[in-house]
């Protein structure tokens, strides 16, 4: 597995070696690692099954692995240190005749809250994220991006110092998927370690100083983004005018060509070795006819996808299509 090459001397909020599980014949994970710091913000990538879920339990205690270890907080026996956790699984529920602020002072009252506190909480939570006016109404009065709010503000009501989220942007349209990215940053901001499981990567490169990608229940990566990132060379995007001459001979034998309506020519190959300054006289000198050239470097997705491989890469893609239409 690639390790972080941050040198990130911070303390581990979550640390894990060598995490399997299986379920009767299947093997759910198998082997995973993962070091998440204390303030970060932390992805776990990867389709539907490829284990994310099982990860995430493993590592709060909700369920034990068949084999390795995994520490929060440096405690190995993660229901010693659940007050400092909140955690908000995929499947979401709440009591649908509580009104607001109960469900979020009953959920606070799970990791040790009083009620009264929980409930002031609450409705402090519920005022500061736009939702003052829905206090006295029941959890079935509400639209289902409410409910999902009033659910995640319970998660944070007692002050976690790790927060958990699984899959926590499904079923969220795109206004209060922005609003939860929000949270995450000022949560993070405010020194909480955020951890979270997706299946879009947008969310995880736009989010994450680091990430573990993981498909058949295995990592075959975890840290940086960058690092991810850098795996492939940027690759060059040349707009010529001309589609032929002897300054062809200066680009890579792997440039790809498109050619366009309108007489432009396209060509994609990746930044030379010899870095891109190399090629600017042999194209300016054949007449080549630079009309822009721009250099891209890679986004995680390709990044994906040269990790995971182009089945995992493809499930991942299917899965965000398929929220998105909901």
């Amino acid at each position: 597995m690639t390790r972080p090459a941050s040198g990130d001397n911070r303390s581990l909020a979550i640390e894990a070696r060598g995490l399997v599980k299986r379920f009767d014949d299947t093997l759910a994970v198998d082997g995973v690692d993962i070091e998440v710091p204390e303030g970060a913000i932390y992805g776990i990538l990867g389709p539907n099954g490829a284990g994310k879920t099982t990860t995430l339990r493993m590592l709060l205690g909700i369920i034990d692995p068949d084999q390795g270890v995994r520490r929060i907080f440096g405690n190995d026996r993660p229901h010693e240190v659940a007050k400092l956790i909140g955690y908000l699984p995929e499947e979401r529920g709440l009591y649908p005749a509580m009104k607001c602020d109960e469900a979020i002072a009953f959920m606070g009252a799970l990791r040790g809250l009083s009620l009264a506190e929980g409930r002031a909480r609450g409705r402090e939570l519920l005022e500061r994220h736009g939702l003052g006016h829905a206090v006295d109404r029941q959890i079935r009065q509400l639209s289902k991006g409410m409910a999902q709010t009033v659910q995640l503000l319970g998660t944070l009501v007692h002050r976690p110092r790790l927060v958990v989220f699984d899959e926590p942007f499904s079923g969220l349209d795109a206004i209060n998927q922005g609003k939860l990215e929000v949270m995450i940053r000022a949560l993070a901001n405010d020194g909480t370690t955020v951890i979270f499981s997706t299946h879009v990567i947008h969310h995880a490169e736009r989010l994450c100083d680091d990430v573990a990608i993981i498909a058949g229940g295995k990592v075959p990566y975890a840290g940086s983004v960058d690092v991810a990132r850098d795996r492939i060379p940027a690759q060059v995007r040349l707009e010529t005018r001309s589609g032929d001459g002897p300054w062809r001979a200066a680009l890579p034998d792997t440039a790809r060509h498109d050619a366009k309506a309108g007489g432009s020519h396209f060509w994609y190959f990746p930044v030379p070795e010899t870095g891109i300054e190399a090629l600017l006289k042999p194209l300016i000198d054949g007449e080549a006819g630079i009309l822009s050239l721009s250099i891209e470097r890679a986004g995680l997705h390709d990044a994906f996808v040269e990790i995971a491989g182009e089945a995992a890469a493809r499930a991942l893609a299917e899965e965000t299509a398929a929220g998105a239409s909901r």
